[in-house]
């Protein structure tokens, strides 16, 4: 294949979504393509490096995919290297065919209530990077001295926080959780987690994985309320049609019914109707009141009731949303689109821009979604090149402080080293360590 006679595309994020994307591209035969990645991180992955939870292993397989994605030779990594700093939007509209923006949603929605800047509260966007070793949060400050640590939010992300706050330190020590972290951790006294959601059991956003993972915790009391959970299955009885999902939740949720801990000394519990008010303290997290809410008929309303409960640790999982692109309209948090293509304030498709993953459709859905949303979006990509403009491109030529293919091969097998038989890797948790290690 002539250079010459493909298209070139550039893919801006190497998560899920932009392996995905990269994947489409390079496995359909209609047009000869060249794929070059972009990543401001000194690492790809997105994601399934710095989001999937160090206690789920499995999840992060999906990477042999993308390392096999990687090795195709009409692919290229260029890692370390941020759009608006290192290389404009305008400069690879000139310089590619087509720009998809598989940039992900990196910033944690906020619950909008007094108190959420007070020391001790912070959102899962800060607190999950930080125990996954991403180097923008190596001096995260993160402080687990007190007793009772309180989660808001009924989604995976809610109970991946609140299981490993709840574990016993050394059911971590095994992962690939940041050696810094880790340490935070044992030094700890968290005993007493709370995952707080402002709904029912049978609105839960969790999966029954999530879910039935919890019956494997041997040193922890998992407390989900039985009252809680007959009163939701009495309301199913009206609904119509149960989804599947709601179905495997509620089986779940029956499994984990108790109403007493049973003698560990660490106590994961999920409440629900509660919707935080206020987080209460002076110089450090002490308390949150929540409004108590209810059912009438299938909407959920505020009872006008109020509970406090205290608590030295918060962390909101209640969404991600993204600071946006220089060059690219944001509407709320996402890029502005139809259908993957990137529209301007007037709603007309901007030739050759198109968008995938979070950054398209907003934080939802697991990591496999990504593939048949990425594989859609590259199809209207090719439709919409046609046979092309003629113009021959040739992509950027990398800048110095890049980090190529090799480079991060040579990061990835240090970390796996550093693991030695305990552990699947250590990750590099500084910046500096990470570029140091791909030369």
């Amino acid at each position: 294949m002539s250079a010459l006679s493909a298209v070139r595309i550039v893919i801006v994020g190497a998560g899920p979504a932009g392996y995905f994307a990269a994947q489409a591209l390079l496995n359909q035969e209609d047009k000869p393509v060249l794929v070059d990645m972009i990543e401001k991180l000194p690492t790809p992955w997105g994601l399934v490096r710095s989001g999937v939870a160090p206690d789920h292993p499995k999840i992060r397989t999906v990477s042999k995919v993308f390392e096999k994605i990687s090795e195709d030779p009409r692919f290229r990594l260029m890692a370390n290297v941020e759009i608006g700093k290192d290389v404009t939007v305008a400069q690879l509209q000139d310089a590619y065919d087509a720009v998809v923006f598989a940039s992900g949603a990196d910033l944690g929605r906020t619950l909008g209530i007094p108190g959420e800047d007070l020391p001790g509260a912070m959102t899962a966007a800060e607190f999950v990077p930080w125990y996954n070793a991403h180097p923008d949060f190596a001096d995260f400050k993160v402080n687990l001295s007190g007793k009772r640590a309180i989660v808001i939010g009924a989604g995976n992300v809610a109970m991946d926080v609140g299981r490993l706050l709840a574990v016993e330190p050394e059911e971590l020590a095994s992962t690939d959780i940041s050696d810094i972290a880790l340490e935070v951790i044992r030094a700890g006294n968290i005993t007493d987690v709370t995952i707080v959601a402002r709904r029912g059991p049978e609105h839960a956003a969790f999966t029954s994985p999530e879910l039935r993972d919890l019956l494997e915790l041997e040193h922890t009391n998992v407390v989900v309320s039985s009252a809680d959970v007959n009163a939701a299955h009495t309301r199913l009885e009206s609904w119509e049609v149960i989804p599947k999902d709601v179905r495997q939740n509620m089986e779940a949720f029956t499994k984990l019914t108790t109403d007493a801990p049973t003698g560990n000394r660490r106590t994961l519990e999920i409440k629900f109707f509660l919707a935080p008010l206020k987080i209460i303290g002076t110089n450090h997290v002490e308390a949150v009141r929540f409004a108590v809410n209810g059912i009438r008929g299938t909407d959920v309303v505020a009872t006008g009731e109020e509970v406090t409960f205290p608590a030295d640790l918060v962390v909101s999982a209640v969404g991600y949303t993204s600071e946006g692109i220089d060059g690219l309209p944001l509407e709320r948090g996402k890029v502005r689109n139809l259908d993957g293509r990137v529209q301007d304030e007037t709603g007309a498709h901007i030739p050759g821009m198109y968008v995938v993953g979070w950054a398209k459709r907003g934080p939802s859905g697991v990591i496999g979604t990504n593939k048949s949303d990425a594989t859609q979006v590259m199809e209207r990509l090719l439709e919409d090149l046609g046979t092309g403009s003629g113009v021959p491109r040739n992509g950027i030529t990398p800048p110095p402080h890049a980090i190529d293919l090799a480079g991060w091969k040579l990061i990835n097998e240090r970390e796996i080293a550093r693991g030695g038989e305990t552990r699947p890797r250590v990750k590099f948790p500084i910046r500096t360590e990470l570029i140091q290690n791909a030369r």
